[in-house]
């Protein structure tokens, strides 16, 4: 499915941006998920189904008669779409107009940095950006609910005026990946991982291993020195060791267990290779809280299979359960945003307000 943010060739292709905005019981997708539609069809989904179907409609009745206004609306996936979910989604339409292709691009340029989209779904049109601190990016100055909370992700803000606002992050990838082996596994997991939300350093000794193209989450360092990059990888990134040697192997491991800050760790490998590398750091005197926290074997329990593309499937859902939690932990600080009557200077925390 092509994402909804990068897909379009040109800015200029008339499309309406369709948002989740809101969740009660039980929906196909959870809110924050977005699509775009264009005359031609449709860029990601919303959950498919009869959902999407009349989303989809409604986005091209608003293409044809030049809508220019931000609305919402509401579907009873039971009763009226006789989806089995049997809860209500509320959908935000949006025209994607000059000053919204405008915000798109700051987005696209803003991939790696948390953003922040606020956008008026009563009265006259009005969107803002703004960054994880509060400072207002770009839009309509002075144009935002008094607060909003960022614990709450995707969700509809009221005003003390009663308007109401689409307040949707657009937030950086959490999840980091240090994958050390450019083998037969190390390549299927890139390509498992290829379209989630996460990066990847892939590194190995062998830059020959290294296919031609990469996913764009990507990026490879072909080192004599991996250790390194056991250094350089981000607090609280996830590690994945399979290198062609298990000399390196332990190196990596002990590399990996001596960073106080170190996320998720798996070494491939059999309960065997566990037990004789329990037994190594254990005598290097690694504590045993660090050697017990070591994923080894890898995947998912249950799954025997030891084909690479399975190997990588079973991996890529411990990484994802790893990843959701803290994302889920990383929404925890609410953030407050009171509006301006005119745009704070870039960088500016005046706006701002922890509560």
């Amino acid at each position: 499915m092509s994402d909804w943010l990068t897909a379009l060739p040109h800015d200029d292709v008339p499309s309406v941006l369709v948002t989740v905005a809101l969740v009660e019981g039980s929906g196909p997708r959870e809110a924050g998920a977005r699509m775009r539609v264009t005359n031609e069809g449709q860029l990601d989904t919303i959950g498919g189904g009869h959902l999407e179907l009349r989303a989809v409609e409604i986005a091209k009745t608003m293409l044809a008669t030049g809508a220019t206004r931000a609305k919402l609306e509401r579907f009873a996936l039971g009763p009226s779409l006789g989806q089995c979910c049997g809860g209500v989604v509320h959908l935000a339409f949006e025209p994607v107009d000059g000053t919204l292709n405008a915000m798109l691009q700051a987005l696209r340029e803003r991939r790696q940095q948390d953003s922040w989209r606020v956008i008026a779904l009563d009265g006259e049109p009005a969107s803002s950006l703004f960054d994880a601190d509060g400072a207002w990016l770009g839009g309509t100055a002075g144009q935002a609910p008094d607060t909003f909370s960022r614990e709450r992700g995707t969700h509809v803000a009221q005003g003390s005026d009663g308007r109401r606002w689409l307040v949707d992050p657009c937030l950086a990838p959490r999840a980091h990946l240090t994958l050390f082996g450019a083998g037969h596994v190390g390549a299927a997991i890139v390509r498992a991982l290829a379209h989630l939300p996460c990066n990847i350093t892939w590194v190995d000794e062998r830059e020959d291993m290294f296919p031609a193209q990469l996913p764009d989450n990507v990026r490879i360092a072909a080192t004599d020195a991996p250790e390194e990059f056991v250094a350089m990888a981000p607090a609280s990134g996830s590690f994945l060791v399979m290198t062609h040697s298990h000399a390196l192997d332990q190196r990596l491991t002990e590399a990996i267990m001596a960073r106080e800050d170190a996320g998720w760790f798996g070494l491939i490998g059999s309960h065997t290779k566990r037990k004789q590398f329990e037994h190594r750091l254990q005598a290097k005197g690694v504590p045993d809280e660090k050697i017990a926290a070591m994923v080894c074997p890898i995947g998912m329990p249950g799954i025997r299979n030891k084909a690479p593309a399975v190997i990588a499937a079973s991996v890529a859902c411990q990484l994802l359960m790893v990843w959701e939690q803290a994302a889920e932990a990383a929404l925890a600080t609410p953030l407050r945003l009171v509006s301006a009557s005119t745009p704070p200077r870039r960088k500016s925390r005046a706006a701002v307000h922890q509560s």
